[in-house]
């Protein structure tokens, strides 16, 4: 797998283009999670034609339609930034995005809740997005984004970078086998990272799948992707994981010996009483994967993530 690339918001790479002339550096996401990420820096502020430092801006107005005022003067820029950006994503569109990454709280880059100012005065109401993220999001609804602040959850970490590497193996098939094969193919190796998430989308995912054909590929591909990002969203919880070990437990029932058997099953009953880590049964199952062969599970990204 090449190296994937995501979009960020600059300042959190530690460059100076807030309106303080600062930046917000991130260790983890510029250094750690970077090491294997290649970014595509974005400053919507900055490249819209603001300088650095300048007047801080806020949302004001309508939640509706709210818009992008400097604090001081009442400057809007609201066009201009929409402007600069239906241009800027255009040109984002080209460069095979896997995800992005938003600076929380800002008016332009916030993902949510951001606050937004009645324009007569009175009390913010923090149920705004920013006015680059909102045009960001509505032009690749599946792609997968968070903001720096969320991604200081564990939880919430991880389930993004999940649906990262989901995203890039999904152009991945796009590019190399955009066949009905192709899509069979994908979904029968996501099958059990699909179900841990939601039983309910990876059933949906089933029937897609097993309806496509030449003449609905297209329609198929955009539904099974909107069905795919939708379902990883939600939490791979313990019971739907417990659920998902027992089923990949049914694939030994001729080869496994009884005190193989015993054991994962106590393996799994500690997970399930949360005195393991899921890491423990996952191993487990891969050594008798690997001991016995088992070529379709092999395969199953749920047991080899990445």
């Amino acid at each position: 797998m090449s190296k994937i690339k995501i979009g960020i918001s600059s300042c959190l790479l530690g460059n100076k283009v807030r309106y303080d002339g600062q930046h917000k550096f991130d260790h983890f996401l510029a250094e750690t999670l970077g090491a294997f990420i290649d970014y595509t820096p974005v400053c919507p502020e900055v490249e819209c034609g603001l300088p650095v430092p300048r007047d801080a801006m806020r949302l004001v107005g309508d939640p509706e339609n709210p818009r992008l005022v400097t604090i001081k003067t009442k400057t809007d820029f609201t066009d201009q930034m929409k402007s600069w950006g239906a241009e800027k994503l255009e040109k984002l569109a080209s460069e095979n995005l896997c995800g992005f990454i938003f600076k929380a709280k800002s008016p332009s880059s916030g993902m949510e809740r951001i606050k937004i100012y009645p324009a007569a005065g009175g009390v913010a109401q923090k149920n705004g997005t920013g006015i680059f993220a909102e045009m960001f999001m509505k032009r690749f609804p599946q792609l997968p984004v968070e903001d720096d602040g969320r991604l200081h959850d564990p939880e919430i970490r991880e389930n993004f970078i999940e649906r990262v590497f989901a995203y890039k193996r999904w152009l991945e098939m796009i590019e190399n086998e955009s066949t009905v094969h192709g899509l069979i193919q994908f979904h029968s190796k996501h099958k059990l990272m699909l179900m841990a998430h939601s039983p309910e989308h990876y059933r949906l995912a089933g029937q897609i799948t097993a309806s496509s054909n030449k003449n609905n590929l297209k329609s198929s591909q955009t539904d099974y992707l909107k069905n795919l990002m939708e379902g990883l969203k939600k939490s791979a919880t313990l019971k739907k994981n417990y659920n998902v070990l027992q089923h990949i437990l049914g694939y030994f029932k001729k080869e496994l010996t009884t005190d193989e058997k015993n054991e994962t099953l106590e393996i799994m009953e500690n997970y399930k009483n949360e005195l393991i880590p899921l890491i423990v049964p996952v191993t487990l199952l891969n050594h008798f994967i690997r001991k016995y062969n088992q070529e379709y599970l092999k395969e199953q990204y749920y047991l080899h993530p990445a």
